[in-house]
């Protein structure tokens, strides 16, 4: 008998979401969104429910994002239909955990990157640790920072969100904290007494009793370099600023943004410039710029290169940032004919 994706439970007053995928790191299938979704809208009224927790199995991590591979098999053998229903569906269910009326409690403990992070950065209650590893790392596959990726990075003080989007880097669970990324830090080793407790205590309450020291976090010391050279809306001036930089850590995030897509980089720096007025908005652009990487963009290459033939060596087109002019870039930006309402 096939174990489900999604384990769904009652523990008291909580509700628990646990993502059960642990050898392909709890990445999100369409599946799983459908069962989220259906489990988050029977809570939402249920009187004996005061505040849901969603977290991963194993050890490794909460969610390596979303099942990419599937979306890239199905988009090469030209079937857009599962690529559309699962960026629309997954956006819908990040909404609706932003939105949601009761405390959506985040275990961003171990690996939380992608569509981990649409799941758990936008609840009221976003939990990190010493294992947490929280990234955006979508310009490596020709893909852009989506559930809402674009809009927490827009967000994010100065330019750390920009350097994290452009690099596609993970930070640890202080700076996660630093960047706006989570609320709550607590030690790995207690999260089963976290759980215990929230199964019957407020949740405000439950965190602070646990809230462990935060260390000091590391992008803070960087913060200079980061605002001076990430500012703008220009690709490649930001290259240039960081490689003039003295630091060591601007000439390695200038090196890391050179092997991204060159066509993945300047659309996801427009979307972070986009001026959001709020969470739906970025989340409507953002299904309108996946769509986009799967038709025009490099998103089939960069899987390939990333997770079918692994030979990490992806054929970018166009291959460098001064060959993406800006009528390429307002491509992705263009409305479709067959684009959905998403919201409202």
């Amino acid at each position: 008998m096939t174990e489900s994706e999604i384990l769904v439970s009652e523990h008291g007053a909580l509700g628990r979401i646990t993502l059960n995928r642990p050898k392909a790191l709890n990445s999100l299938t369409l599946g799983m969104v459908r069962e989220m979704t259906e489990a988050i809208e029977r809570w939402r009224h249920a009187e004996h429910i005061r505040a849901i927790m969603i977290d991963g199995a194993g050890e490794r991590g909460l969610c390596a994002g979303g099942d990419v591979r599937a979306l890239h098999d199905a988009a090469k053998a030209g079937d857009e239909s599962l690529p559309a229903a699962f960026w629309s569906e997954e956006y819908r269910l990040n909404s609706a955990l932003a939105n949601y009326p009761k405390p959506v409690v985040g275990i961003m403990d171990g690996i939380c990157m992608g569509g981990g992070v649409g799941i758990s950065a936008h609840g009221s209650h976003r939990v990190v640790t010493e294992r947490s590893k929280v990234g955006m790392p979508e310009t490596g596959i020709g893909f852009i920072p989506d559930v809402g990726g674009t809009y927490l990075m827009s967000r994010a003080p100065g330019e750390l969100g920009t350097h994290l989007a452009l690099t596609g880097g993970a930070v640890g669970g202080a700076d996660a904290l630093y960047c706006g990324l989570a609320d709550h830090y607590v030690d790995s080793v207690r999260l089963p007494e976290i759980v215990e407790d929230l199964a019957g205590g407020d949740v405000d309450e439950v965190l602070a009793r646990f809230a462990a020291p935060v260390p000091e976090p590391s992008l803070a010391e960087h913060r200079e370099w980061i605002d001076a050279a990430y500012q703008g809306s220009d690709a490649e001036a930001i290259l240039v600023r960081l490689r003039e930089r003295p630091e060591q850590a601007a000439k390695e995030a200038a090196s890391a943004i050179e092997s991204k897509s060159p066509t993945a980089l300047k659309v996801t720096l427009r979307a972070l410039r986009s001026g959001y007025g709020s969470l739906e908005q970025a989340l409507t652009q953002e299904y309108r710029l996946a769509m986009a990487c799967v038709r025009i963009g490099d998103f089939v290459e960069g899987v390939r290169a990333t997770l079918v033939d692994k030979d990490r060596n992806p054929q970018w087109s166009p291959t460098t940032l001064s060959e993406v002019d800006d009528s390429r870039v307002q491509k992705f930006f263009e409305p479709v004919s067959d684009e959905p309402k998403l919201f409202g």
